[in-house]
């Protein structure tokens, strides 16, 4: 993660910050999701009935893809000096644009939009973040994605 000062955080607005490592996304990974939130669709957890499926196999739940931005920004989004904290602070807009199926890489590639001090100290970043599928041309997500800091 790069740290920057910040009096330095505006000449990264507008700008590519970072590209994430590919990360596989495998059946076993979406069997534990659809655990967790108890969505048991066979598009995302029955392999056979999938194969019917306009995708011909398992994909994961658009919310997986999703809830992976932050494994991805972890080595990737900056990071103010200083920093004590960060939070995720929500989403702007999300579209779900190419399901991913199982099997597949995803990466995330984030560009800095916007930096605001709210309070001394305190720091909203908006990010627009996009999850790439190793192979395909279209993303599997974007967002605007909104973080807060505190130093």
């Amino acid at each position: 993660m790069p740290v920057i000062s910040p009096e330095n955080i505006s000449d990264h607005i507008g700008k590519e910050v970072g590209v994430s490592e590919w990360l596989m996304i495998d059946q076993a990974r979406i069997d534990r999701f659809a655990d967790v939130t108890e969505d048991h669709q066979f598009i995302h957890v029955d392999p056979e009935a999938a194969k019917a499926s306009p995708f011909g196999t398992t994909v994961a739940h658009g919310f997986l893809t999703l809830s992976m931005l932050s494994r991805l920004a972890a080595e990737t989004i900056l990071i103010l000096d200083g920093v004590k904290m960060g939070v995720n602070y929500g989403f702007e807009k999300v579209r779900f644009v190419t399901p991913v199926k199982s099997g597949k890489r995803i990466r995330g590639r984030f560009s800095l939009m916007s930096a605001d001090q709210k309070i001394p100290g305190q720091w909203s970043l908006k990010y627009a973040a996009k999850v790439e599928i190793e192979g395909e041309t279209k993303p599997a997500l974007v967002a605007e994605w909104l973080t807060m800091q505190m130093t």
